[in-house]
């Protein structure tokens, strides 16, 4: 259990590091700045898939633990311990990022996008652009990781699950599905007088915990189906 919390505080921590480092170095600016820094979140979780995967199963996310929870998957002490490992991680990634750019005061930390809807509304929306995303991802890490043959794709299938869902999150919410990615930035960014993605963190925690409860019922519902099924 030590081993599977240090390897997820780890995980998490690289993927703060390089996914929210692009994303500060290079402000998510144009549809460059959007592909890199998609391409780097998706690079890293393939990366870390091949490397911790073996040992803690690289969740490296909250709501990943929470749809393996909810799948039963893993148990209640290992779920409390991932989630923690997972926090420490980002909030320790998230000092990195702001190590490497001289300033707190931005870290890659969500917040909405305020659009035509108004803040309230935006706000709202904001929270079902997560749920949506989330659920999305959620569902096809639980597909691919069902059957043990596709052990060798698993990380690159995950990595461009991610990369896509941060195409289209980007310019909404900053794409978090991740509650540890958005609780470390957003703590430290404090520090630096940005109190904007503290006070909107609630929606990186909720959205993405919803879509991935969401997505392990769904995916349960639909295994024993075609479970039933192929018995009779």
């Amino acid at each position: 259990m030590l081993k599977k919390c240090i390897a997820e505080c780890i995980g998490t921590f690289v993927l703060v590091v390089f996914g929210c480092g692009v994303a500060v170095a290079t402000g998510c600016e144009g549809n460059a700045g959007i592909v890199a820094t998609a391409l780097a979140f998706g690079l890293v979780i393939v990366a870390m898939a091949y490397s911790i995967g073996n040992i803690s199963g690289c969740h490296i996310n909250p709501a990943v633990s929470t749809a393996m929870l909810v799948s039963g998957k893993m148990t209640v002490r290992e779920y409390v311990g991932y989630v923690l490992s997972q926090i420490v991680g980002a909030i320790a990634g998230a000092a990195v990022v702001g190590l490497f750019f001289g300033s707190f005061a931005n870290l890659g930390g969500n917040t909405v996008a305020i659009s035509a809807y108004g803040e309230t509304g935006s706000l709202f929306v904001g929270l079902i652009v997560e749920i949506v995303l989330t659920f999305a991802f959620v569902l096809a890490i639980l597909g691919v990781t069902s059957k043990t043959e596709n052990k060798a794709v698993t990380g690159v299938v995950i990595g461009l699950a991610l990369t896509l869902v941060h195409l289209l999150g980007i310019r909404l919410t900053g794409t978090s599905v991740n509650p540890a990615r958005s609780i470390g930035p957003a703590l430290l960014q404090m520090i630096g007088g940005d109190f904007t993605a503290i006070s909107q963190i609630w929606i990186f925690i909720v959205g993405p915990i919803l879509g991935a409860m969401l997505a392990a019922v769904l995916y349960s519902f639909l295994e024993s189906k075609k479970e039933q099924k192929t018995q009779e």
